[in-house]
């Protein structure tokens, strides 16, 4: 198979979709790969290290897109790139498709197999393409937030770690996953007040338990997320609900009762946030205030540390990648049921139940087009 490695377009996105190692994997497994030229130059990975393992450099994206029988990228296409769809082409990537009915309609309507990272399941019913780029995000949730609640910034001039004889700053964290508990480890590391929401109340016992007593844990209702948001500083949206529009959680109206100058981070805007206010923005335009709530939407938070992001992504991507390249994608999703979970688009239709039914269109079951 041809795998083709385009440089990512969308505003300061850093990341690439292969590693050289991943390249060479391709390469050893009998398959080819060619590379935009400077598609790794931001995670700090040259055209010479592609090279060395086995990769072919190329000008255009427009070649990549063409020659390549199988698209490996880190962010969905947009708008420009849509005129390198086609029919048969399999498309590897994070779609997050549920809040983005053109892209659907684009997939649908070009026949390209949409193969989204972020509907990959393990096992245990687990999203391991979706997890380290969760951690990352919701680390960064609580770096973003606190250099936003600067005065400078724009926020309330509040220290999250507060000094002696100053309270801490309170975190609201809404949703006890990945996203979750990675920002809920740097909140308690800086100090803060930090409670977390969640309506698993075994999750929210397992929290608990690990973190000894340095957090709070809420069952997730409207009063009890009224409640805590208004006493908030910094509110992270780490709500996740696969596949599927995030559920609009805060609301506007709570957002009237919160301190003037508090900070929201909606880690969730991927999927179209899980507070009522939120909208995309980028990390050019990161910000903007609502009844005096500073909001941070950016929709590839990762993209700023790619270095990072992107080894730590082609480590749980490239397995997958194999079996699509090695068997073919009726074959491999035939073998694997976790990969053929990923499939949320297929020969001209939504194979997602979650993505058809937020957008009121036909689902087929991806089993009766393989």
């Amino acid at each position: 198979m041809i795998i083709g490695l385009p440089k990512e377009i969308k505003d300061n996105e850093y990341r690439v979709g292969l590693v050289p190692a991943g390249v060479r994997a391709l390469k050893q497994a009998g398959h080819s790969t060619i590379i935009e030229s400077g598609a790794g130059e931001g995670s700090g990975i040259f055209d010479d290290e592609f090279v060395a393992a086995g990769g072919t450099i190329v000008r255009s994206a427009s070649e990549v897109w063409s020659r390549a029988e199988m698209i490996v990228k880190v962010k969905e296409p947009l708008p420009q790139e849509y005129k390198l769809l086609r029919e048969g082409l399999i498309l590897f990537t994070y779609l997050h498709l549920a809040p983005a009915r053109e892209l659907t309609r684009q997939l649908v309507d070009r026949g390209v197999t949409g193969v989204a990272y972020e509907t990959i399941t393990n096992d245990r019913g687990h999203l391991p393409l979706l997890e380290p780029m969760s951690e990352v995000a919701g680390r960064m949730s609580i770096q973003v937030g606190a250099t936003y609640l600067e005065k400078v910034n724009g926020g309330r001039g509040v220290l999250l770690g507060g000094v002696p004889g100053v309270a801490p700053g309170r975190v609201t964290i809404i949703g006890g996953g990945v996203v979750g508990i990675n920002a809920a480890k740097m909140a308690v590391g800086l100090g803060a007040g930090v409670t977390i929401v969640d309506r698993d109340m075994g999750r929210l016992r397992y929290l608990d338990d690990i973190f000894g007593g340095r957090i709070h844990t809420l069952a997730s209702n409207h009063y009890t997320i009224a409640e805590s948001v208004a006493q908030s500083d910094l509110v992270v949206g780490a709500v996740l609900v696969p596949g599927a529009a995030a559920p609009k959680l805060v609301t506007h109206e709570m957002l009237k009762t919160m301190p003037r100058g508090a900070v929201i981070v909606d880690v969730a805007v991927d999927q179209g946030g899980c507070i009522e206010t939120t909208k995309p923005t980028t990390h050019s335009r990161p910000t903007y205030y609502v009844e005096h709530i500073l909001h941070y939407g950016v929709t590839n938070m990762p993209g700023a540390v790619p270095r990072t992001s992107t080894f730590a992504l082609t480590n749980v991507t490239l397995p997958f990648a194999l079996r699509l390249a090695n068997h073919g994608l009726t074959e491999a999703a035939k073998r694997d049921p976790n990969l053929k979970n990923g499939i949320n688009t297929l020969k001209g239709k939504v194979t997602y139940r979650a993505i058809a039914e937020d957008q009121h269109l036909p689902y087929t079951p991806v089993d009766d087009l393989l």
